[in-house]
């Protein structure tokens, strides 16, 4: 080990080729108005999707309009940038690749992603390709209907990325593929012109002028209509008659079945972007159902259930979706499986290994009648023992409904939290037989996998003969990477036995190898033909699906390079230390479009996937790769002192001069939050405050901190000598020129007033105070569960000393004795701005100072959910066994213990129900993700004391402790609040919203005009 490791100024070699910088550099000068990012970070973030595959684009355009689209390829057909191709690119969701390229990234979803136009009495609306699914249902539903094609991904998958992969799921035997349901589209063609297409009969058809006035289009419309009507007889008897068929290009829907009317749009659907850049689509919509019912039967068996299946599309279910044990056991430890275990009750005695969620939508009357039917048939087998049914629950609850897809949903991402270095990948998991075929092929699927060792899991589609399977495989081990290949060829194989398909949903991707055994040579040739045509160049996704004829052989393949050839450049030992950053599989849960969604805020705010879970992991991968180049030892490195002052300053100032790949990782990690919803949101856990703290730590043994980290680091040691006076500190803070000050000086803006009176002097001579832990100690066994012991946080009591305050007259008036423990630092300030040494001799000085405590056997409960949940998280990361045995408890969970043995209710029956005090509880993102049950808890609390207490799920406020309080992040906060918080309190009385995270308190004081109260002052009005 070097004693003078440091770190060392990091570069790539990824330059962008010439040919690229010149086309980038006339983009930027024409008519261009979107955004072209050439970051390395820009680029790295886009370089891989939700495969296992990694290909380093050139750089990320973001077209705000068609018009830029049109200019960027307009100007790519120049002679001088023909070797410039382009991919686009939606949610970045696709399972083999299908949006990867070296080339240029044509990224829809930051600016085209706007409804533009919804027909409610024709039943179609019209959108713009970067609309996420779950945002236009959004839309649609107060006018009565839904885009009915589901999938896993839609609340982050975009429409433009549906259409290109002609994405479909549950339901899909009912609601049918996102080409069923397409009616006309958008698109700009290589050369750059635009070409509206839409079903046009034989008449209109031979009036091609009338059809389209674009000259390239009249020709593919001529085209194409005649070589799929030439070839009808071998495209009708080659083509699997299958529900989920993908083809790439639809050479059989472009005509109907009389062949009297013609939709090129249909070739266009499902080409993956090889063919055109589609920019707008006009979709069919499908009015709500007014009834749904879910019955969700269990199985002694896998096999049980996929066997059943087919008896469940018989009795005409809309929906029948499968899961697996190792499914159902991995949901049973993420916190969603709160939201659902009431739902799928355990079946005593027995031990469900299968699940099927089979839904009946549709009329009351008719929903109703089939439920009964099948709810009759099911009760026979289970007395009977027949089948390997265990038992069955029914629900007819929407939102319980739709948590239960929400389970469903995520088991695509909680298969990644498998341990050990073998993952279940997305490689050959979207195949499709006949659904009569499937329990047959699985039987045979697993036996292959069997053969090779491998684990996996399952859960898919049955009444559409899909099931999704993942092996679970190390792309770090080469022999593993080895085997990728070799399975995948032998389950393409086994599809094609079974007279079916090996990309029945999530589109080929990079498995067009594949096709020509599919399709056969004939075929085979007409597709390449047609791609010939629209892309004669080969300028569209290229290597992908099929070649112009003459081309050579597809650049993309199954073997082509994946994110494992670059993370086993990085030694195990630095993996194992970093495993946040190397779990993260690709998913993209961190997109998540909605507002009201905790994760990811500084995502949503910014739009750039550099500022995700997602783009930190991918980043921070990187940096691990660099640092190993340069022979680094990363242990020694964490351990290292920090390069003198002259050195450090001499290296922060040539930051603007001077290229450092670590620069481009703090930009995007210093944009966090650290609001930790990822920990706890992410299926896979990944924590992007712990591996920022452990960046922030190294980062700044180069550079230097800017002073408000200090500052912030320094608060809570600083916070007890301010107190000591405390008219004369606000006096000095928070005067007009002091805050000039600090604002230009130091980056800090509104910083709060410490409370006058003080904790203390609220406390003055109250026998909370004074404590004594002899006295304490003394005190007999059996009255000790009449004492509460109070843990201070720095916020609530120097800030907020009135909450406190309250807090100990609320646990007097429910007839128990409060002592407020000293103040110890809790350190929380420190590790986020990745002061980790002293966060360690914090959290150790703390943590012993609570274990000795804890020994007393009398409850310890503290007020901010932030603080008390880093006891739980941070401390026992970096302390581990020397974190010693302490529990303090949210201010919830000590009520809800509390309440059960102490009779200090309000009875219900003295007030008339419409007289009952009415609350709303406003989330705590930190608290609401890591503790999932906490609304519950405080409305039992509240129903308790006699009121209602409802609950608002919001998303973040913006501050996230002192993230709000920085200048540079200002008005990121302030457009964060504006968000889902904003609009929210205005439509409530202020007396009436609760809220128990202290920052969310100061964010509401500060941008909503008011102080609202904590749920513990509320309670105690009620008493």
């Amino acid at each position: 080990m070097s004693p003078n490791v440091s770190l060392p100024k990091l570069s790539h070699e990824q330059t962008l080729e010439p040919v690229y910088l010149s086309f980038l550099g006339a983009l930027a000068h024409s008519e261009f108005s979107g955004d072209i990012d050439k970051r390395y970070s820009g680029r790295l973030a886009q370089a891989t999707d939700n495969s296992v595959y990694q290909f380093l684009p050139q750089a990320v355009i973001y077209p705000k309009n068609q018009q830029d689209v049109s200019i960027a390829l307009t100007l790519a057909a120049k002679s001088e940038f023909d070797k410039v191709v382009f991919s686009a690119r939606g949610g970045g969701t696709g399972t083999n690749g299908q949006s990867l390229t070296h080339g240029l990234i044509l990224d829809l979803s930051r600016y085209l992603n706007k409804v533009v136009e919804i027909n409610a009495e024709e039943g179609w609306v019209k959108v713009q390709a970067g609309v996420v699914k779950d945002a236009l249902n959004d839309a649609l539903r107060p006018h009565g209907f839904f885009f009915s094609p589901d999938l896993s991904t839609s609340n982050r998958a975009t429409i433009g990325g549906m259409v290109n992969t002609d994405a479909s799921g549950a339901g899909s035997l009912v609601y049918g593929k996102t080409s069923d349901h397409v009616l006309a589209l958008s698109s700009v063609l290589y050369d750059g012109s635009v070409l509206e297409t839409a079903t046009v009969s034989n008449d209109e058809l031979a009036r091609i002028d009338d059809v389209t006035q674009n000259a390239l289009g009249q020709k593919l419309t001529e085209e194409v209509a005649s070589i799929c009507r030439n070839n009808r007889a071998e495209i009708e008897a080659r083509f699997p008659k299958l529900n989920r068929f993908l083809t790439g290009y639809d050479l059989k829907n472009v005509w109907n079945d009389e062949l009297s009317e013609f939709n090129l749009s249909r070739i266009l659907t499902g080409s993956e972007g090889t063919l055109a850049v589609i920019t707008e689509a006009k979709l069919n919509i499908t009015p709500l159902p007014s009834v749904r019912m879910m019955v969700n039967i269990k199985y002694d068996s896998f096999e049980s259930a996929l066997r059943h299946a087919p008896d469940l599309v018989k009795a005409k279910a809309t929906v029948v979706e499968t899961v697996d044990s190792k499914v159902l056991n991995l949901a049973q430890q993420d916190i969603i499986w709160h939201s659902v275990s009431d739902l799928i009750k355990e079946v005593p005695g027995s031990v469900i290994d299968g699940l099927n969620m089979v839904e009946f939508a549709g009329d009351k009357e008719e929903v109703e009648a089939k439920v009964a039917e099948l709810e009759s048939v099911l009760e026979q087998q289970i007395n009977a023992s027949a089948g390997g049914l265990l038992g069955y629950q029914v629900t007819s609850d929407k939102p319980s409904i739709n948590m239960i897809y929400a389970m469903r949903k995520k088991a695509v991402g909680l298969l990644g939290a498998t341990k050990g270095r073998r993952k279940p990948l997305a490689f050959a998991e979207d195949t499709a037989v006949p659904p009569e075929k499937l329990a047959d092929f699985i039987m045979e699927f697993r036996a292959l996998l069997d053969s090779h060792q491998l684990q996996y899991g399952m859960f898919g589609h049955v009444d559409a003969g899909v099931l999704h399977v993942r092996p679970a495989l190390d792309m770090c081990d080469i022999n593993d990477e080895r085997l990728l290949k070799t399975v995948s060829d032998q389950v393409a194989d086994l599809t094609l036995k079974y007279g079916g398909l090996m990309w029945g949903e999530h589109g080929k991707g990079v498995r067009g190898e594949y096709g020509p055994a599919v399709f056969g040579d004939e075929l085979y040739g007409l597709l390449e033909e047609v791609k010939g045509l629209f892309d004669p160049h080969n300028k569209l996704n290229p290597g992908k699906l099929v070649a112009p004829k003459g081309a050579g052989a597809l650049i993309y393949n199954v073997d082509s390079a994946k994110r494992g050839s670059f993370d086993r450049q990085i030694p195990i030992k630095t993996r194992d230390a970093f495993p946040d950053v190397m779990n993260c599989n690709g998913n993209g849960l961190c997109f998540n479009y909605s507002h009201y969604s905790p994760m990811c805020p500084s995502f949503k705010v910014t739009g750039d996937r550099v500022q995700s879970p997602k783009g930190r992991a991918g980043l921070m991968r990187e940096w691990l790769r660099l640092l190993e180049s340069e022979g680094v030892d990363l242990d020694a490195l964490a351990k290292a002192k920090p390069l003198g002052l002259l050195q450090r300053a001499q290296n922060s100032l040539k930051i603007e001069s001077e290229y450092d790949y670590s620069h481009e990782v703090m930009e995007s990690l210093k944009g966090c939050l650290a609001c930790k919803a990822c920990s706890s949101q992410c299926p896979v856990k990944v924590d992007v405050p712990k591996f920022r703290a452990q960046f922030f730590n190294i980062y700044y043994q180069r550079y230097l901190r800017p002073t408000k980290d200090y500052l912030v680091a320094g608060i809570e040691d600083a916070l007890p000598v301010m107190a000591s006076m405390p008219k004369l500190t606000n006096a000095v803070s928070q005067n007009p020129v002091s805050q000039w000050v600090i604002k230009r000086a130091l980056g800090y803006v509104d910083a709060p007033a410490l409370s006058v009176p003080t904790l203390k002097q609220r406390l003055d001579g109250h026998g909370s105070r004074g404590y004594d832990l002899e006295a304490l100690a003394a005190i007999p066994d059996d009255e000790r569960c009449q004492y509460v012991l109070v843990v201070q946080d720095p916020f609530n009591s120097y800030y907020e000393a009135g909450t406190v305050y309250r807090f100990i007259k609320l646990i007097e008036k429910m007839g128990l004795k409060p002592v407020l423990l000293p103040f110890k630092p809790n350190g929380k300030p420190i590790h986020i701005k990745g002061f980790l040494d002293k966060f360690a001799k914090t959290a150790k000085s703390s943590a012993d100072f609570l274990a000795q405590v804890h020994k007393l056997n009398i409850p310890m409960v503290g007020v901010d959910p932030a603080m008390v949940l880093c006891y739980r998280d941070e401390y026992r990361e970096v302390l581990g066994d020397e974190c010693g045995d302490f529990e303090v408890k949210l201010a919830n969970e000590w009520l809800l213990e509390a309440i059960k043995s102490h009779s200090v209710s309000r009875p219900s029956s003295e007030l008339k129900p419409e007289l009952k005090p009415e609350f709303t509880w406003f989330s705590h993102c930190t608290e609401s993700t890591a503790k999932p049950n906490t609304a519950k808890e405080w409305q039992l609390i509240f129903a308790h004391f006699g009121a209602e207490l409802k609950t608002a799920n919001m998303g973040c406020c913006g501050m996230a402790g002192t993230y709000g309080h920085e200048l540079e992040n200002q008005q990121r906060s302030r457009e964060l609040f504006s968000m889902s918080w904003e609009q929210a309190l205005k439509e409530l009385p202020q007396e009436q919203i609760l809220v128990s995270g202290y920052s969310c308190r100061s964010q509401v004081k500060r941008f909503g005009g008011f102080k609202p109260k904590h749920p513990l002052e509320a309670l105690l009005s009620l008493i």
